[in-house]
């Protein structure tokens, strides 16, 4: 639980970083992802789980 809650807090450090140091690109990604239909965006975030989770199991191995 606590490698979890460590994924979390980091996610938070990179996610607040991008938006602290790229605030008006960051409003033009999302205003660019209101315009992709649903289907292109479910199979981005799942191509970026699969790369995530390939990423930590080779990390962890």
């Amino acid at each position: 639980m606590k490698e979890f809650a460590t994924g979390v807090a980091l996610a938070l450090v990179i996610e607040g970083a991008l938006y602290a140091l790229f605030p008006d690109q960051m409003k033009r990604m999302a205003a660019a992802m209101l315009a992709l239909p649903p289907p292109v965006l479910r199979y981005a975030g799942l191509a970026s789980v699969f790369v995530g989770v390939g990423i930590v199991w080779a990390l962890r191995r």
